[in-house]
């Protein structure tokens, strides 16, 4: 896994139909909290966020990679843009028992208020893919999970919802590396994508809306006794922290200040204006785990109290427009 860099200008426009409102008699609108999951792959810790989601009233996002539900034995039924057949820079379900669990996960997380969304397929960085690459990337993820259950010799088990799921739920996207194209947006347009969550912000920063296309970006947080900015997001703090050199040693060191990050991130948006925090994480356990310990002392703390949400990025999007109209939704 290749560290995610900053691609591109900044997302500094703030669209003004989703502009903070003022405070008015019945105090600020809610704070809102987006968690987010790239790749979302390893079984166990499927499991360990949606435990973790029920236990603290909270909805995630997962960006699901698809090349994760097909068995590793059927690798060369994909084939991404300028790649040969079976190439993926985040592999494969080793087996068709372990694509099985994954699909039943994504289901419960559908069914539990969660998004699920787009990853793409292969992890490609996709600066330089025109907007049929994309297109023919985000076909084959629709392909992919649409026929995900039949592939892996489950087709009786499958939900009777799942085609429906598939069709008409699966509305975000993330691009790996945060690299992006000048095609993308159009071809996420025509895949009807309800949002985009690929931009990086200097800070928490409102969403961008444009001809229908909602676009999200993870925010640069101070972190660390100097208080450098950086990405927040969990692979960015394992390259700061140890050099993307698992130390598991330091993890109680690294999971405190990641911690004290995310909280002092979150504290300065409930004391001040409201703006969304949103922070990514992946399904893997770098540092001994430490960030999502990190992450999950957070919502633990945040996401039970009255004014807080901690939501979707899907719905999000609704409580943001509705908040612009002048009412806000209940959240949850």
């Amino acid at each position: 896994m290749r560290p995610h860099a900053f691609f591109g200008p900044l997302a500094l426009a703030l669209c003004l139909s989703l502009a903070p409102v003022a405070a008015n008699a019945a105090g600020k609108p809610k704070q809102l909290v987006m968690i987010s999951f790239d790749g979302a792959g390893a079984n166990h810790l499927w499991q360990r966020s949606r435990d973790t989601a029920k236990r603290v009233n909270a909805h995630f996002t997962y960006f699901l990679s698809c090349t994760l539900v097909i068995e590793r034995k059927n690798a060369k039924s994909y084939q991404g843009p300028h790649q040969k057949p079976g190439r993926s820079n985040i592999g494969f379900a080793q087996t068709a028992d372990e694509a099985r669990e994954r699909l039943g996960h994504i289901w419960q997380a559908h069914l539990e208020g969660h998004d699920v969304s787009s990853h793409t397929c292969g992890h490609f960085d996709g600066k330089d893919w025109t907007a049929a690459d994309w297109s023919a990337e985000f076909a084959t993820f629709h392909d992919v999970l649409t026929n995900a259950w039949k592939t892996v010799g489950a087709e009786a088990q499958e939900p009777a919802g799942w085609k429906d799921f598939v069709a008409n739920d699966i509305r975000g996207f993330r691009a790996p590396y945060f690299s992006t194209s000048p095609g993308m947006v159009e071809a996420e347009k025509k895949a009807g994508m309800l949002y985009d969550a690929s931009l990086v912000t200097r800070g928490p920063a409102m969403p961008e809306e444009k001809n229908g296309l909602i676009r999200f970006g993870l925010p640069l947080i101070p972190e660390g006794p100097s208080s450098r900015p950086i990405i927040g997001m969990d692979y960015n703090l394992f390259v700061r922290h140890s050099t993307g050199i698992d130390n598991p040693s330091r993890s109680a060191e690294f999971e405190e200040r990641a911690y004290s990050a995310f909280r002092a991130a979150f504290d300065r948006q409930y004391e001040g204006d409201r703006i969304p925090l949103q922070l990514g994480f992946h399904f893997v356990e770098m540092n001994g785990g430490a960030y999502w310990r990190a992450m999950e002392r957070l919502v633990t703390e945040v996401c039970g109290r009255q004014d807080v949400a901690c939501v979707s990025y899907s719905e999000a999007a609704r409580m943001l427009k509705d908040r612009a109209k002048g009412g806000e939704t209940s959240g949850l």
